[in-house]
Order: structure tokens, then C-alpha cells, then sequence
């Protein structure tokens, strides 16, 4: 078997003459975690249902766990923990009985004890009579992440599982996910959140199909080659306009009450932040983060 989880280049897919995933390459080793980041529309879920069989590319190849995309999808499937972006669980049923027809699907011997054994890894245990439908965000988050791991898959693929659950619950979620890799389970999982962005082992953007950077946290800050100011004062975000119209600025975006300018050169820029300096505008030199970067890969694209 492959060394890597994940091994594929070329990976593409068209609908209707446009493709939506144009070429992607995607390497991820055992035990890691992986964010997948991009605005909507960018390719991610596609690519994710790629990886997992649910859809044959047209054209690239590589394995997953070890087993061909094209060839092999039938038994990728049964080694692979999928979590959509919706809740897909039937909401008439209870958690218990959402996750016993789970296993049914699986086939999973000594059902009963493994539906048991997962309600109690993932602290569903005293809710097991509750209805799906009347669980919050985080609980329904829950008991897809069970449903998920009933079968305990060596893969997760995780389509912005944390979207609209409150902080707590994303803390919590987030915890899990880093004792499932603890234990050699290996996550790709798409957010929009910096923070979560933050807690992967690396990373991978991607635009209209398209990977434009992967990597560390690290590796995607350095080769980025951003500098960054933060700018501040009374009416600073009607300057954003004009700011964008400067020689050697890459972009500008509005943080709280303050403007992120990026730019590759210093030297063209320096003279003039001097100037708003001059007339009461606080100008500090800041260190760039993800979300610096990924606004000025968003731009470029």
C-alpha cells in the first residue's frame, strides 16, 4: 500500500464544458490533517466527492488509501468517512436508530455493540433517544462525525463540517479531529475559518479548480512574500478606493476598524504611508496572516 493517504495529479472535472476541477495535484500522508480552503465555487466539494468515489474524474489518476480512483472506488468507499456540507441523517429518527441504519449499510458485525461503542466515543450516549431533527447545529455536527467513523475509516473527508455551529462546539469538534489524527487517521477537511485554518498540518487553496498554494501555515505565509501595514484613524476606510490605485499595492481589505494594505515592494509604498502618517493616520508595519494571503490569491485569480 501507498505511504500517502492521498495520491493524485491531474485531477479534473467538467460539467457542461467548464471545468471545475482543473488539474488538481494532492499529496497527504497517514496521520495528517489537511485544510482545504477557496471561496465557494472553487472546486472543493467536487474534488472531495472525487476522492471518495461518489464521482469518476475525466480525466487525472492516482489512489486513495492505496486503491485507484477509477478502478477501485467501490472499496475506497467502504474504507472512508464522507461528512457533506448539509446534514444528510434522516431527522424522524432518533440518533441511535440513524446510526444502527448506518451499520446496516456497512454490514458491520455486532451491530448493536458498535452503534453502542460509538455513541459513547462521541458523548451521544445520553441523547440516544433524541430525535434528529430537534438536535442543534453542533449536536446534528456530532452525530454526522459519528455516522462518519461507525465504520472506523482510515480517511475522513470533511465538506465544511463546523459551518454555522457556534464557537464552543467548533473548539470541541476541533479536539476530535486532532485525537482522530493522533491515532493515524487521516483528515482533509474544507473551511472558510483562518482559525481552523490554523490548526491543520497544512494546506491547500484552491481557485476556479485550480490549487494556487499549499503547504505549512509556514511555508504558504513565506512563499506569499506579502508586506503588510495595518492603517488606522477617523474615516481610514474611505481611503480604501484610492489606496487600491497605488503603484505596487496588491490589494486592500478592511480588518475591524482598521485597512490591511499588502504589497510585494516596500519601496513604493513607504513614501506615501509616510504621508498619511502626516495628516493623523496611525500606520504600523504588521506581520501578514492566512487570511492576508488568501484575499491577495482570491484578487490575483
Amino acid at each position: 500500500m501507498s505511504a500517502l493517504a492521498i495520491d493524485v495529479s491531474g485531477l479534473t472535472k467538467a460539467y457542461g464544458g467548464r471545468k471545475v476541477v482543473d488539474g488538481v495535484q494532492l499529496q497527504l500522508a497517514a496521520g495528517r490533517i489537511c485544510g482545504f480552503l477557496g471561496p465557494n465555487g472553487s472546486g472543493k466539494t467536487t474534488t472531495i466527492r472525487l476522492l471518495c468515489g461518489l464521482l469518476r474524474p475525466d480525466a487525472g489518476s492516482g489512489t486513495c488509501l492505496g486503491l485507484d480512483l477509477r478502478e477501485q472506488a467501490v472499496r475506497i468507499k467502504r474504507q472512508v468517512g464522507y461528512m457533506p456540507q448539509r446534514f444528510g441523517l434522516y431527522e424522524d429518527l432518533s440518533i441511535r436508530e440513524n446510526l444502527d441504519f448506518v451499520a446496516r449499510l456497512y454490514e458491520l458485525p455486532r451491530r448493536r455493540e458498535v452503534v453502542a461503542r460509538t455513541l459513547e466515543r462521541l458523548g451521544l450516549a445520553a441523547r440516544q433517544g433524541q430525535l434528529a431533527g430537534a438536535l442543534s447545529g453542533g449536536w446534528k455536527q456530532r452525530l454526522s462525525l459519528a455516522a462518519c467513523l461507525i465504520h472506523e475509516p482510515r480517511l475522513l473527508l470533511l465538506d465544511e463540517p463546523t459551518a454555522g455551529v457556534d464557537p464552543k462546539a467548533r473548539r470541541e469538534f476541533w479536539d476530535q479531529i486532532h485525537d482522530l489524527a493522533d491515532q493515524g487517521i487521516t483528515v482533509l477537511v474544507s473551511t472558510h475559518y483562518m482559525d481552523e485554518a490554523e490548526r491543520c498540518h497544512e494546506l491547500v487553496y484552491i481557485v476556479d479548480g485550480r490549487v494556487l498554494a499549499r503547504g505549512s501555515e509556514r511555508q504558504i505565509l513565506e512563499a506569499a512574500g506579502l508586506v503588510v501595514w495595518s492603517l488606522k484613524g477617523e474615516g481610514v476606510s474611505t481611503l480604501a478606493p484610492s489606496l487600491r490605485a497605488w503603484p505596487g499595492v496588491l490589494g486592500v481589505a478592511a480588518f475591524g476598524n482598521a485597512l490591511h494594505l499588502s504589497a510585494r515592494d516596500a519601496a513604493p509604498v513607504e513614501p506615501r504611508l509616510r504621508a498619511l502618517e502626516q495628516q493623523g493616520f496611525g500606520v504600523q508595519r504588521i506581520e501578514a496572516s492566512l487570511e492576508d494571503v488568501f484575499i491577495n490569491l482570491m484578487g490575483r485569480a
